[in-house]
């Protein structure tokens, strides 16, 4: 038992000697909590809410699909628009796919003639030069191998309406 006596008589004197310390501590915090003076700006109040009627809601909804229409009908009407050729014909069964829902998946030819191979909705279409597909009155420029190059018309920033080369590329096996 006397290596218990000697280690506890040990921690009593480093107790001890600690104790001394705080003293010293205890002084210098007291002082530097009187020293110390905390600058807290006052809140702003919030400004007062003053509803306002909404008084447009009799008026044309700016984004109604029925608004799209009437301004598509007019620009088509136009005799030099890209979009009156593009109104003025039957469309075409791939034309009620957006592009990023179809994907060519291969290439063939036949009497020179070069066909891609496009999935939509898990159907197989076979697509030449010429041929119409996409939302956006896409039109088939040029097929090779690993890809389809189309022009689209597009509306741009400030509403005129012009055209775009878009391309489908060939997908790999297994996506």
């Amino acid at each position: 038992m006397k290596p218990l006596n000697v280690g506890a008589a040990l921690l009593a004197a480093l107790l001890a000697g600690c104790s001394a310390d705080t003293d010293e501590l205890n002084q210098w915090m007291e002082q530097q909590r009187r020293e110390a003076r905390a600058t807290i700006t006052p809140l702003v109040p919030p400004k007062k809410f003053l509803p306002q009627p909404y008084e447009a809601a009799a008026d044309v909804d700016p984004y109604s699909a029925q608004k799209l229409s009437v301004a598509v009908k007019q620009e088509a009407a136009q005799p030099n628009s890209l979009l009156s050729a593009e109104m003025n014909r039957r469309r075409e069964p791939l034309e009620a796919y957006p592009l990023d829902s179809m994907a060519m998946v291969g290439s063939i030819t036949r009497s020179n003639q070069r066909f891609a191979l496009l999935r939509a909705d898990n159907l197989l279409y076979q697509v030449k030069s010429g041929d119409h597909l996409g939302l956006n009155f896409g039109r088939v420029m040029k097929i090779t191998e690993t890809d389809i190059t189309l022009r689209e018309v597009v509306q741009d920033a400030a509403g005129e309406w012009i055209e775009r080369t878009s391309t489908l590329q060939l997908q790999e096996q297994g996506r």
